[in-house]
């Protein structure tokens, strides 16, 4: 199953103020934060990377892989989508611990 372009257009207008943009692939989306790779979106569903500089903004939250043969991840139910303060953060605070990619 892929995800529909609309889910992807509602999480990068929750994002609002970041410096977000996404990559379709394969079907799916990667997310991108300031050039740095956080989170996919996957059957509809945003996945962020497990991070210890993640994790206080997490609790509770479910665990599992974004596709068949990943590591696990963050996932992000939708009522969270719901509240873009909590999102931003979640996703500059997980872009923020990660190093930039080699071009």
């Amino acid at each position: 199953m892929s995800t529909k372009s609309q889910t992807a257009d509602f999480i990068i207008e929750q994002l609002g103020g970041l410096n977000v943009r996404v990559r379709k692939m394969f079907g799916e989306y990667a997310l991108y934060c300031d050039d740095k790779l956080p989170a996919f979106i996957c059957d509809d569903t945003l996945f962020v990377k497990i991070l210890d500089a993640n994790e206080k903004l997490t609790v509770g939250l479910a665990k599992g892989p974004c596709y068949p043969g990943s590591k696990d991840y963050y996932i992000i139910p939708d009522e969270r989508l719901d509240d873009p303060a909590w999102l931003q953060k979640l996703i500059q605070t997980t872009a923020d611990a990660l190093p930039l990619g080699k071009k």
